[in-house]
């Protein structure tokens, strides 16, 4: 009978061993998940602020072109009214 206990002790003692690598294993494991995660947010988060800096430059320029074209508009009707 102290055989069989002694099997059992080590059976157990092995299995925490186990079971306790396994857990330091996923641990380890899931901070790497988190940091690409983290990668990959940051990533997105930058790809929005370009976005958002080209929609505004975009909106810029063409506010810019609408009064460029207003005032050419504008001196055109002036010349067309100086000519009648």
């Amino acid at each position: 009978m102290g055989l069989k206990q002694n099997q059992n002790k080590m059976k157990k003692s092995i299995l925490s061993i186990t079971m306790a690598a396994l857990l330091g294993l996923g641990v380890v494991s899931c901070r790497e998940e988190k940091t690409e995660a983290e990668k990959a947010g940051e990533a997105v988060e930058e790809s929005m602020e370009e976005a958002g800096d080209a929609m505004e430059d975009a909106a810029d320029e063409t506010g810019d072109a609408m009064e460029e074209a207003a005032e050419e508009t504008e001196e055109a009707a002036e010349e067309t009214k100086e000519e009648m």
